[in-house]
C-alpha cells in the first residue's frame, strides 16, 4: 500500500478506452491510491490516448501541460492506440516519464518508479505479440457502464490504423465474460453497454459467437438494460435482430458503421459488405423493431471520393430510416493502404462534405425525436444536474430532460415525452418508477 499518493485518469477517445481507464484506476486504488482530478495535484497521470481522432499529438501535450501546472513533479504515464503507433514520438514530450504500448498498459503499476527521475521510458512490445485479451468494465464513471467485450481487429480496413494500434481480433469466453458481467452488474451497473473493436467478431477463437453471448447475458441479475455498442453489418446478422426484438433486456438501438453509400468507395476502403447488404439490415431491424434509433458512422473525402460518389452516399443515407449519423472527415494515417490512392480530395471539400452530412443528422434526429413524443418510455437518468435539470436516455436512445431529482439517480423510470426543447432534447413528465 502507498499512502497519500493520488492518480488522476484522463481517457480520450472510444467506450472501450473508458472501460479500460476504469479497469486501471481499480488497479491504483487497490494499491492505495487515492483517485483524483488532473487539478487536484496527482503524484500520478495517467493518459490514455486514441489514434482515430485529429490532433493526436496535440491533445496529449495539451494533457501533459496542464498534468504539469497542477503538480510540477507528476510522474506522466501515456497509454493506449496512440502510444502504440507513436511511442518515441510520445516519449519526447516534456514531460512524459512513461509510455506503455498495448501488451503492457494493463500492468502499469509495475513500471511505475516515482523514485525514478528517469523521463521518456517506453516499454512496448510489437503489437504483433499482443495476444492476450484483458477484460474491462467502466465504473464510478458514468451511469451506463461500458463491458468490454472484444479487442483487436482482422479487417485491416483502408483508413483505419486500429490493427495496428490494438492487434489481432480476441475475447475471452462466454463464461469468462458473463463472470465480468455479474461483476459489473454487483459494482451498480444497471445498463450495461457491449463494446469493443470489433464486437461482431466475438468468441471465433472459442467457437462461440456473439448471438451466445447475447443469450447468456439475458440472465445476469440485476443489470435492467444492454446496449449493443457499434457493429459491423455484415455480422449483424438475423439472429442477433430478432433476438433483440423480442428481448426484455436488449434495447431497440443499433449503432451500425456504414462509412460510405457508394459501392465503388466501399470497395476502395476494403470494407467487407456493399450497400444492399447494408439498406437489408436497417430494413430488417425497422420491420420488426419499428421504435429502433439506429446510429451509423460516415466517412467524407475518402481518396477517389468524387462528386458523384458523395451525392450517392448523401441520397443513400437520406432515404434510409436511421435516426443520427457519426460524419468524420477522413484524414491520413501512417501504414495504411489508403496512401497509395492517389486520387486525393481537398481538405475543403472534405470540410464540406462532413458539414452537410451533420446538418442531415440533426435533420434525422429531431424527425425521430418528434416520431415519439406524446409516448411513455423507459428512462435511464444520470447523475449530472444542469440548470436544474438532470438527462437520462429512453431505451431507443432518446435525450430526455426533467427537473433535477437525486432520488432517480440510476434509477429506470417512466415518462412521458411532452416537446423539443431548445436544446434539441426532449422535456419529459415523471410518470413512475419502472
Amino acid at each position: 500500500m502507498i499512502p497519500n499518493r493520488k492518480v488522476a485518469l484522463y481517457t480520450l477517445g472510444c467506450k472501450l478506452n473508458f472501460a479500460e481507464s476504469s479497469t486501471i484506476a481499480r488497479s491504483f486504488t487497490e494499491a492505495g491510491y487515492a483517485r483524483v482530478e488532473i487539478e487536484q495535484e496527482p503524484d500520478v497521470v495517467v493518459i490514455n490516448t486514441c489514434s482515430v481522432t485529429d490532433n493526436a499529438d496535440k491533445k496529449c501535450r495539451n494533457i501533459v501541460r496542464r498534468a504539469l501546472t497542477s503538480n510540477p513533479n507528476a510522474y506522466v504515464a501515456v497509454i493506449g492506440c496512440y502510444a502504440q503507433l507513436k511511442p518515441t514520438e510520445i516519449a519526447n514530450i516534456e514531460g512524459v516519464s512513461l509510455v506503455l504500448g498495448a501488451n503492457e498498459k494493463f500492468n502499469l503499476l509495475e513500471h511505475i518508479d516515482l523514485q525514478n527521475q528517469e523521463r521518456g521510458r517506453v516499454v512496448a512490445q510489437p503489437i504483433k505479440e499482443t495476444r492476450d485479451f484483458v477484460p474491462s468494465f467502466s465504473s464510478g464513471d458514468r451511469t451506463r457502464t461500458f463491458l468490454k467485450v472484444q479487442d483487436g481487429c482482422n479487417y485491416f480496413c483502408a483508413f483505419c490504423t486500429i490493427p495496428l494500434a490494438r492487434g489481432r481480433s480476441r475475447s475471452a469466453t462466454i463464461e469468462e465474460t458473463l463472470i465480468q458481467a455479474q461483476n459489473a452488474a454487483n459494482a451498480g451497473a444497471k445498463e450495461i453497454v457491449l463494446t469493443g473493436v470489433n464486437i461482431g467478431d466475438f468468441g471465433t477463437a472459442h467457437n462461440e459467437d456473439l448471438l451466445g453471448l447475447i443469450r447468456g447475458l439475458e440472465s445476469i441479475e440485476g443489470v435492467e438494460r444492454y446496449r449493443i455498442s457499434s457493429i459491423e453489418p455484415n455480422l449483424l446478422n438475423n439472429e442477433i435482430i430478432r433476438h433483440v426484438a423480442q428481448s426484455e433486456k436488449f434495447v431497440p438501438h443499433f449503432h451500425i458503421p456504414l462509412q460510405s453509400g457508394n459501392d465503388e468507395i466501399l470497395r476502395k476502403m476494403r470494407r467487407r459488405y456493399l450497400s444492399d447488404l447494408y439498406q437489408d439490415r436497417i430494413e430488417t431491424i425497422k420491420s420488426l423493431m419499428p421504435d429502433a434509433c439506429i446510429g451509423a458512422d460516415v466517412i467524407t473525402g475518402f481518396p477517389g471520393e468524387s462528386d458523384a460518389h458523395f451525392d450517392h452516399t448523401y441520397r443513400f443515407l437520406q432515404e434510409l430510416p436511421v435516426s443520427y449519423l457519426h460524419a468524420f472527415t477522413y484524414s491520413e494515417r501512417a501504414n495504411t493502404t489508403a496512401l497509395r490512392i492517389d486520387e486525393v480530395v481537398p481538405q475543403a471539400k472534405r470540410n464540406e462534405r462532413t458539414k452537410m452530412l451533420r446538418i442531415l443528422s440533426a435533420k434525422k434526429k429531431r424527425a425521430f425525436y418528434e416520431e415519439h413524443l406524446g409516448e411513455e418510455r423507459p428512462v435511464l437518468f444520470e447523475a449530472t444536474e444542469h440548470d436544474g435539470l438532470m438527462a437520462g436516455f429512453t431505451d431507443n436512445y432518446i435525450k430526455v430532460e426533467i427537473p433535477f431529482d437525486q432520488s432517480l439517480v440510476g434509477r429506470i423510470s417512466n415518462v412521458h415525452l411532452s416537446e423539443l426543447n431548445a436544446d434539441g432534447n426532449v422535456n419529459a413528465t415523471l410518470r413512475t418508477i419502472a
